[in-house]
């Protein structure tokens, strides 16, 4: 092998590793399931928000698939200027939901919300510059108190799929959903503990699978439903009308934005950690940039905004597989079931607590690597530990208590109810604090400090010590062995007990 190959080998991006095409539509597969529920929980609610019948909420899931497959390919592939080439999976955002939902049932409808959600995306695409240029305020601190948040933030996600999703069902919460995801997470367990690496890699789409197959054959599954309802067909411009621009929509819609912005930040920034590639602040932009203008597009088509999916990071995280282009075949994918919905409806029959079982280990993973990363970070003669304490703190109050910022005024709750937006506010604040603006820092900041203080010992303590001597059960010894009395300051020989203090 000569010199140039190997240096050139040396230089690649983690993330430019091409599979093939079997490995990459397996792995994009696994992906597509991951997020499936997530991507198709925004048209449904917000479908029935608005009074739509079935066959239009299937439109705006369609619609949703297709525009999330095409924001996929242009975030991992990238044009110049757009995407960030990352293994990132894009979808409707979950973080509009509340916003849509307000617009839509106040009198605006459908039409209002599309208005709303192509200006205040073009109002975030013209920001990304100053979004892009954060990034040197993301150390390990920042980036591993948010990926840690992610993950945390996601279990509640899991926890529902496990108890069946719906919790207006009967059945949610029953010992036949917790059990199936509990099949489900041991099936993971069981595959990544074997021996064959590509087994191992799939260990979430085989596990999901084999639930599935297995929730069938007790009577769980209907695969009826999958014939019923055209293959094929394109989700058509403008089908709910053109879209009407509000100021007041759009204003509620621009704050949502910025939520995304800094959601996407973190879960791209995170992605670079996890596989260990440079993201610096001209990949940031672009990869913003791809999603503001994939928001743009959506509501064309009838979706809403766009964002980065955590849960995917997580998958990464647990397969290993750092190929952008994985996730490339994902977008296909996404693509392919938004132009044909009987796809869409075979994976929709994969049961919820299956998702739930696999949901454990992934968004579980996603906060195991925030605390790998944050175990890079020096917590010594430093205010870094309360740093990450009140960010972690700060983002789990919105997941523990979700009516917490009930009684703030609407932008704020907006900003705020987001977990991962949280965090990440307070730990880029405390970073510039603590870390940046020194004016104002003492030795001794707080009982933070001293507790992360390496051991001390004042001059006075050592004066009298030679080399050698050493302090064992109690007594101190010189270098022979032989015993030093231990004196009060008063010339008088101390008390045993006092040794030992």
């Amino acid at each position: 092998m000569d010199m140039k190959s190997t240096s050139q080998q040396t230089l690649a991006r983690p993330e430019d590793e091409n599979l093939g095409v079997g490995a990459n539509i397996a792995y994009g597969f696994q992906h597509v399931l991951t997020m499936y529920g997530g991507i198709i929980a925004v048209p449904l609610i917000v479908g029935q928000a608005a009074g739509l019948l079935p066959a239009e909420i299937g439109l705006l899931i369609a619609a949703s698939l297709f525009i999330g497959g095409i924001a996929t390919l242009l975030q991992t592939l990238g044009v110049p200027f757009f995407g960030c080439q990352l293994p990132l999976v894009q979808g409707v955002s979950f973080a509009s939901v509340a916003t849509v939902v307000a617009i839509v049932t106040s009198g605006g409808g459908l039409p209002s919300v599309f208005g709303a959600v192509i200006a205040a995306s073009a109002l975030g695409f013209l920001i990304t510059p100053i979004f892009s240029q954060i990034i040197k305020f993301f150390p390990p601190l920042v980036t591993g108190t948010v990926i840690t948040t992610i993950g945390l933030t996601l279990m509640p996600v899991a926890a529902r799929w496990a108890m069946g999703g719906n919790s207006n069902l009967p059945e949610f919460g029953s010992v036949t959903n917790i059990g199936l995801a509990g099949f489900t997470l041991l099936m993971v367990l069981l595959l990544s503990k074997l021996g064959n690496a590509a087994i191992s890699r799939l260990s979430i789409l085989l596990a999901m699978v084999i639930g599935t197959f297995t929730a069938w054959a007790f009577g769980l599954v209907n695969f009826s439903g999958i014939t019923t309802g055209s293959i094929f067909a394109f989700p058509t411009p403008f089908h709910f009308g053109a879209p009407t621009f509000e100021i007041a929509a759009i204003v509620s819609m621009f704050i949502v934005v910025l939520v995304i912005l800094v959601e996407t930040s973190a879960d791209i920034l995170a992605v670079g950690d996890i596989i260990e590639t440079k993201v610096d602040s001209k990949r940031l932009g672009n990869g913003l940039r791809a999603d503001m203008a994939a928001s743009m597009i959506a509501p064309l088509f009838g979706s809403f905004t766009q964002s980065a999916f955590a849960q995917n990071v997580g998958l990464v995280a647990v397969t290993g597989v750092k190929s952008r282009f994985v996730v490339a075949y994902a977008g296909i994918i996404l693509v392919v079931l938004g132009l044909m919905p009987i796809m869409g409806r075979v994976i929709a029959t994969v049961p919820t607590a299956v998702l739930g079982g696999a949901g454990i280990v992934l968004f579980g993973t996603v906060a195991a690597s925030g605390i790998r990363t944050l175990a890079q970070v020096s917590y010594t003669n430093n205010m870094n530990l309360i740093i990450v304490a009140t960010s972690i703190g700060f983002g789990m109050l919105p997941i523990a208590a979700p009516s917490f910022y009930d009684q703030f005024p609407d932008w704020f709750a907006t900003i705020f109810h987001s977990g991962i937006s949280s965090a990440a506010i307070m730990a880029i604040f405390l970073n510039l604090l603590f870390n940046h603006l020194k004016i104002g820092n003492s030795d001794q900041q707080s009982v933070f400090v001293a507790g992360t203080q390496d051991r001390s010992v004042r001059p006075a303590a050592i004066i009298d010590l030679t080399e050698g001597d050493y302090f064992t059960e109690g007594k101190l010894f010189d270098c022979d062995g032989k015993e030093i009395p231990v004196v009060s300051v008063e010339g008088a020989e101390a008390p045993r007990s006092a040794a030992h203090h």
